[in-house]
């Protein structure tokens, strides 16, 4: 009885140094992150500037200026996710969509890896990350699906799919009318009682869905850009059919995707008419050209789910950066 009783008061002991070396580790790791930071920068005519260094840049966090640990120039090379909606919303224009998609592969740089994910009911990746374009561009041609859309699964695939690509920088492509299905319904559910178009936008908050956060705060963590591609089925003001609901569902969807660009550093592109997708698609590459990479590690302590706003200056005033705004501790 005296052994068991010594036995059990080790074993207390040793979870009680297991859950101390845990909760160290976890402060650890949470106080050496880095922040990482893709910063566009363009003159006053909107023309990128990409001849700058590491001593043109200074980064702020909460007003505090940060020293910048890590700096790559415009072309050090990217690991990208190039995700195709393969839902029923983009069967009519097939061909169009493969067609931009690999003329965009042309205009990335020779040593960017790229990977291939369909996405529809089902995720499914069609080629993993790779600097062979030939097989970028098979992928994209046997893309093939329709019905639901499970956007914001995809979204986490291609997240964890980056998250094996160690270091490098990242991004993410999307081509996508933003219409989860899982998100259209529960909005629907939450609109439904609905009288006016105002009421049902005034209903919905589209920041608070936890799979928004749950993507943002992972591309936060990577410091991954996502670029979405807004096709024009998904625009709330082009709905035939304008009635509280589906106006609620529709700029929900669409607020969603904004806020993927903006809290990413990315940009939100509105495809407005088809045939000016393959532009679109040249525009992304050219911006992810254009894209400087600092990283520093954040001073002061971390507080889970606290906001910290990110300022960029450059050292020529005449000059504008753009990246996230911030992000929020984990």
């Amino acid at each position: 009885m005296k052994f068991r009783f010594v036995f059990l008061i080790l074993l207390t002991l040793v979870a009680a140094v297991v859950a101390t070396a845990q909760d160290v580790d976890d402060v650890i790791r949470t106080e050496t992150s880095l922040v990482q930071l893709n910063i566009g920068v363009v003159d006053k005519q909107g023309r990128p500037i990409k001849s700058l260094t590491r001593n043109d840049f200074v980064v702020y966090e909460d007003g505090v200026k940060q020293s910048i640990q890590l700096f790559e120039p415009v072309d050090a090379p990217f690991s990208l996710v190039l995700m195709l909606d393969m839902s029923g919303s983009t069967v009519n224009f097939r061909q169009q969509l493969k067609l931009a998609s690999q003329r965009f592969l042309d205009a990335l740089g020779p040593d960017d890896r790229v990977a291939v994910i369909q996405f529809n009911a089902k995720v499914k990746s069609l080629a993993s990350f790779s600097t062979d374009r030939l097989k970028a561009a098979y992928a994209i041609e046997i893309a093939q699906g329709a019905g639901e859309t499970y956007f914001y699964d995809a979204l986490k695939f291609a997240l964890k799919e980056l998250e094996k690509e160690g270091k490098r920088r990242k991004a993410i492509v999307v081509l996508t009318d933003g219409l989860d299905t899982s998100l259209r319904n529960s909005d629907r559910s939450t609109l439904s009682k609905v009288q006016s178009n105002e009421e049902a936008l005034a209903t919905i908050d589209p920041h608070s869905s936890p799979d928004l956060r749950n993507v943002l705060a992972s591309a936060d963590r990577q410091g991954v850009t996502i670029f979405p591609l807004a096709l024009p089925s998904g625009d709330p003001k082009r709905l035939p059919l304008q009635t509280p609901n589906i106006v609620g569902i529709y700029a929900a969807a669409r607020a969603r995707l904004q806020s993927l660009a903006d809290r990413t550093g990315g940009r939100l592109n509105d495809i407005n008419r088809l045939q000016y997708m393959a532009e679109l698609y040249r525009e992304v590459a050219a911006n992810l050209r254009s894209l400087y990479t600092v990283s520093y590690q954040p001073q002061g302590e971390r507080v889970r789910g606290k906001w910290h706003e990110i300022k960029v200056e450059v050292a020529n005033s005449d000059l504008t950066a753009r990246t996230k705004p911030g992000y929020f501790a984990r």
